[in-house]
C-alpha cells in the first residue's frame, strides 16, 4: 500500500516538511556522486558498535543517519510518507516544535536499535525511525482521516480512500512482527531495521497523547 494523500486540507504551508524533503534530496546527491558511496555512507550512517556515550563525537550518527538513503527506492518512499503525513503534523506542533519532534523521533528510533543490537556493525540509516514518530503522531491526533492509498492486488492496480487508522495499524503491526523476528537475528545481518521503526512511532503516538487531551479539553492540565 502507497499513501498518495490524505483527506484534511493544508491549514497551513509545510515549510518544514518541504525543507526536510529537499536536504534530503540534496544529501542523497552528495552520495551518489561521492568518490567513495560506501565510505560516505559509513562515515554518517549511525553504527552501533561504535556508540561511546562517554565520547559526544561518536553520538553525532544518530542525527546524521537520518539523511542518509541506501537507494532511490529507499528515499523515495520516506519522502511520500513525510509528505503524505507530515504536513499536518508540522500546522498542529507548530514551526517551533515540528522540527525538534522530528529529530527526537528519529533519535529515539536510534536509540531502539542500538539497546536491542549494541554491538552490530551494520551501518544503520535513513529517514524512516523519524517519519516513524510523524505516523504515530498522525495515528493519535487524526485517525479518521482518510488516505488515498495505491493498492496492488495480483496484477491488479487500484487506488481506494482507506482509514489512516487502519493503514497506519497495519503499518505498525508488519513492522512490530518483523521487529521480534529479527531480535533473533544475527546483529550483523542487514536488511530493513524495523526496530526503530517502532521505536520511533511509539514515541510519536505517545508524546502526542497529552497534547491531544489538551486540544479536546482545553482545562485540561498536561502537568499540574
Amino acid at each position: 500500500m502507497i499513501p498518495l494523500r490524505d483527506s484534511r486540507p493544508l491549514s497551513r504551508f509545510p515549510f518544514w516538511v518541504i525543507l526536510i524533503i529537499l536536504v534530503n534530496a540534496y544529501i542523497f546527491y552528495l552520495e551518489l556522486t561521492s568518490p567513495n558511496p560506501d565510505q560516505f555512507i559509513t562515515k554518517y550512517s549511525l553504527i552501533p558498535s561504535q556508540i561511546d556515550f562517554s565520547n559526544y563525537k561518536t553520538l553525532f550518527p544518530f542525527i546524521s543517519s537520518q539523511f542518509i538513503h541506501g537507494g532511490f527506492l529507499h528515499i523515495i518512499s520516506n519522502m511520500i510518507f513525510l509528505w503524505v503525513f507530515g504536513n499536518n503534523i508540522e500546522a498542529t506542533l507548530g514551526f517551533l516544535l515540528f522540527p525538534i519532534f522530528y529529530l527526537v523521533s528519529g533519535v529515539i528510533a536510534g536509540l531502539t536499535q542500538f539497546f536491542f543490537t549494541p554491538t552490530a556493525t551494520i551501518p544503520m540509516l535513513g529517514a524512516s525511525g523519524a517519519i516513524a514518530g510523524v505516523l504515530g503522531s498522525y495515528f493519535a491526533l487524526f485517525p479518521r482521516n482518510k488516505i488515498k492509498t495505491l493498492i496492488f492486488i495480483f496484477v491488479f492496480i487500484t487506488i481506494i480512500d482507506v482509514p489512516a487508522y487502519f493503514l497506519l495499524f497495519f503499518w505498525f503491526i508488519t513492522q512490530f512482527f518483523s521487529g521480534v523476528s529479527s531480535i533473533s537475528a544475527s546483529a550483523d545481518s542487514g536488511g530493513i531495521a524495523f526496530l526503530p521503526h517502532m521505536g520511533g512511532f511509539l514515541f510519536g503516538w505517545s508524546i502526542t497523547i497529552p497534547m491531544l487531551a489538551k486540544l479536546r479539553y482545553p482545562k485540561f492540565k498536561i502537568f499540574s
